[in-house]
């Protein structure tokens, strides 16, 4: 399943050449990411508040084009491979023209809020992941 994801550039996300700053863009992974798992009818905020978090430990980004402001931009994202303790993503930022401007990847693990130790990810996050995916 890749979900797409519309944003716009907003002023105070550039720089003083009117370029999207290359810190805001893990911001731009992050909505996708949580859109993408509110697209599985799965809520990042009901995970944490069951007493699981999801850290990002692994997040690489190509900058192949800049993105501007006020630019509406695509992000796609794709899951990369069935999540256990970890869960990683693919990542596609577009300009308005269709060019691509950025690839990405990040991972991520499920950890026990209490414990700080990983988890297995919650059942019910794999068992709409199933449904949805052929793994």
């Amino acid at each position: 399943m890749i979900k797409e994801i519309k944003l716009r550039v907003r002023y105070g996300e550039t720089d003083q050449m009117g370029y999207a700053y290359y810190g805001n863009y893990p911001q731009y992974l992050e909505v996708a990411r949580v859109e993408w798992l509110r697209a599985l009818g799965f809520s990042y905020k009901k995970m944490e508040e069951e007493g699981v978090m999801l850290p990002v430990i692994s997040l690489q980004i190509n900058y192949l084009n800049p993105i501007t402001y006020d630019e509406e931009i695509t992000v796609k994202i794709s899951l990369k491979k069935f999540p256990g303790v970890r869960i990683a993503f693919d990542y596609e930022i577009y300009n308005e023209k269709n060019k691509l401007c950025t690839t990405a990847f990040t991972e991520l693990v499920f950890v026990n809020m209490k414990t700080g130790k990983p988890v297995v990810a919650p059942s019910y996050l794999l068992d709409r992941i199933k449904a949805n995916f052929n793994f």
